[in-house]
């Protein structure tokens, strides 16, 4: 499973946006949580823009703490996730895309662009 960024924040946040089967799924001891290190790339750009508030702390750190894996940019990946269809604009959410797609994972999202590609989601 890997979660898009703005689950992640949800998540760590405990937002109740995030869906009680998204977050079911992501306590199941026997799914794989990774988070990519585009997300994280992602809220550091925000959080300097002041577009997101985040409570200071080591992202990294949360998430081991919380027992996910981290999902590192491949050059792989980048390809991929530029020679993907122009369904989504987002460069990190293209990322999230060509990853999950590469991995063969879960993609836990809000975001309905992400229908438009071939890759498996659960609606937070």
């Amino acid at each position: 499973m890997l979660l898009d960024t703005h689950a992640f924040l949800w998540w760590l946040s405990d937002d109740r946006k995030l869906s009680i089967a998204a977050r079911d799924a992501i306590r199941d001891p026997h799914v794989i949580v990774h988070v990519s290190a585009a997300s994280i790339w992602e809220i550091a750009i925000k959080a300097k823009l002041g577009r997101l508030g985040v409570r200071d702390g080591d992202l990294a750190a949360e998430i081991e703490a919380n027992g996910f894996a981290e999902l590192a940019i491949t050059s792989r990946h980048a390809q991929s996730a530029g020679a993907l269809p122009r369904h989504h604009d987002d460069p990190f959410d293209r990322m999230l895309i060509a990853q999950a797609q590469m991995e063969d994972l879960v993609v836990v999202t809000h975001d309905r662009r992400f229908r438009c590609y071939d890759v498996q989601l659960l609606a937070t």
